[in-house]
């Protein structure tokens, strides 16, 4: 008798739990996913807003939450409760992700540093070695141009001048001064890259 009375009790259980399993996923199947975000997101986005107090980044939360419950929504069998974890779960995330990367304080201790004002605008100490040889050979190629061609170049870049006023300077053509500093200075260029101070 014992036997009996507990296989029946066990049936009982049994049945309990199928029943509440079948309930459960009738709950669900009775909610669309729609449905669940018109009667949760306000109350999700105040949770949210709990666990971060930036707005942007609660109404981001829950929106994502969201997103994966439709991705995955014909497997979660109770999509209320599996929201709010999903919610927390991945407001301790972004907050962990936030500590990683801290703002540099001003010196007064108010925002943070812009990026561009962290950058040093010196060049590396093997740049600047580069850019002296380079000066250093342009002006050893320069003294070695004839007297014509460093007049023109003087004229180009220390003046600043036109072809067209170059050409009135020296008497040469337009056309001609064009050339010739053309020349001279793909020279020049050529001598850099030789001696590996240019592209």
């Amino acid at each position: 008798m014992p036997d009996r009375k507990r296989m029946e009790r066990l049936t009982q259980t049994g049945m309990a739990a199928v029943r509440s399993d079948g309930e459960r996923a009738e709950l669900r199947s009775s909610e669309s996913i729609e449905e669940l975000f018109l009667a949760l997101e306000s109350p999700l986005l105040s949770y949210a807003r709990r666990l971060s107090p930036n707005i942007d980044m609660a109404e981001d939360i829950v929106q994502e939450a969201f997103v994966r419950l439709h991705h995955q929504f014909d497997h979660v069998h109770t999509p209320r409760s599996w929201l709010y974890r999903t919610v927390h779960n991945l407001a301790l995330n972004r907050e962990r992700d936030a500590t990683k990367i801290a703002p540099l304080p001003d010196s007064e201790g108010g925002e943070a540093y812009n990026i561009a004002e962290l950058t040093d605008p010196q060049p590396l100490p093997d740049e600047q070695i580069a850019r002296w040889e380079g000066v250093g050979l342009v002006r050893l190629n320069l003294k070695n141009l004839d007297s014509r061609s460093q007049e023109l170049i003087r004229l180009k870049f220390d003046e600043d001048l036109s072809y067209k006023q170059i050409s009135e300077r020296t008497g040469l053509t337009v056309s001609n001064v064009g050339y010739l500093l053309h020349h001279l200075l793909k020279s020049l260029v050529a001598d850099l890259t030789k001696a590996g101070l240019a592209p």
